[in-house]
């Protein structure tokens, strides 16, 4: 057997939702700057669960659908008064919510094509309320109930702060939903199909996936960015900061890719939104840190930008808590994550790869007296 350490280059299956070729990334042949220029996330969500983008009246009945689906069961509501707030991290919170959504799903463990999917759209539409809802609890707030009127990218903001976001906010989260819907197998993808191949149910898939996206080497990156942002403090203690990191050869969060080689297709939008919005709230300095941060880091390591280098800049200031980046990444990639567990089921086969065994040779039982 030939071992390939992470997988990496190992193609483990076929799929038609997204691709990543010659450091290009379409969502099922669609360019992510075409999306990432004129979709909506909800356009999004349709194009990768139906493999086209939605004619007007399949725009309208999936976003009502989303909007019919968004509010949260009440027990979800109360469980959150019960986690011990201090200690929690969002995304732990989210990965318990979501399986504690499975309970109260009567449909939860039906497995035909047509209550998948309606499973599918009740698990996006309710994701954003989860983190949402959480955010608030933790600070003592009640829960803001999701509106019927606003877009999904809006209806976020809004549940979130209690106020609706400006055009430009509201555009910027878009972007960065659309931005992170899927990114071909990825862990936590792969993760999501390896638990439903199994034939378990669409709430055990995206919980194993955002289990899988936890972690700092998946989605915690932007928060990590973002810490590394606020112990610099200024523009003129970047360079210091950085090339000691350097020196001892220490990872800068927010740079390179296991598939990308040239530089992430996704992370020059985000660029883009950071600078609109840093200008305009005030914080022009994030946005400077950052790309002096990137010219040191490019030039020392060649290592360029991934996507989620600037979107700590973006979501800071979209005023949304650091430690709330990763679960915002899970409310996108729940669109892929469904996308490739639909998929999963059309066309499934169990998931078990081999393993090159290293332990020792064939041994003898000795009984305990004589060990």
């Amino acid at each position: 057997m030939t071992v390939t350490k992470g997988l990496e280059g190992i193609v483990a299956t076929t799929s038609s939702i997204s691709s990543i070729i010659d450091d290009t990334l379409t969502y099922v042949g669609f360019d992510i700057d075409d999306l990432a220029e004129n979709a909506t996330f909800e356009e999004v969500i349709y194009l990768l669960w139906h493999r086209k983008l939605p004619n007007q009246a399949q725009l309208e009945q999936l976003t009502r659908q989303l909007a019919e689906n968004a509010s949260l069961p009440d027990e979800v509501l109360q469980h959150f008064k019960q986690y011990p707030i201090d200690k929690v991290h969002p995304m732990a919170a989210l990965r318990t919510a979501v399986s504690l959504l499975g309970l109260y799903d009567e449909e939860a463990d039906e497995m035909t094509d047509e209550v998948n999917y309606l499973k599918a759209i009740r698990l996006q539409a309710k994701i954003p309320t989860i983190v949402t809802a959480f955010a608030r609890v933790r600070k003592g707030l009640e829960p803001v109930a999701p509106r019927t009127d606003l877009s999904f990218a809006a209806n976020f903001l809004y549940m979130l702060s209690g106020n609706e976001p400006s055009p430009v906010e509201e555009e910027a989260f878009n972007k960065a939903l659309v931005l992170h819907a899927d990114h071909e197998l990825n862990a936590s993808t792969f993760t999501a199909r390896v638990c439903v191949a199994t034939l378990s149910d669409v709430y055990s898939g995206v919980t194993a996936a955002i289990g899988a996206l936890k972690g700092p080497l998946h989605g915690g990156a932007n928060e990590a960015v973002m810490k590394m942002l606020t112990e610099i403090g200024g523009l003129d203690n970047v360079e210091t900061y950085i090339n000691s990191k350097l020196e001892n050869k220490e990872k800068i969060m927010g740079f390179g890719h296991r598939v990308y080689r040239k530089g992430d297709p996704r992370a020059k939008h985000l660029k883009d939104m950071s600078k609109k919005l840093t200008e305009l709230t005030g914080q022009p300095e994030y946005y400077q840190m950052s790309t002096k941060i990137e010219e040191l880091v490019t030039s020392q390591k060649n290592l360029p930008p991934n996507v989620d280098f600037y979107s700590a800049s973006v979501y800071h200031s979209l005023g949304i808590d650091h430690d709330l980046f990763t679960p915002i990444f899970a409310v996108s990639r729940t669109s892929g994550w469904l996308a490739h567990i639909l998929e999963q089921y059309q066309n499934n086969r169990l998931i078990r790869p081999r393993a090159e065994y290293t332990g020792p040779g064939l041994q003898k039982y000795v009984p305990v007296e004589q060990r």
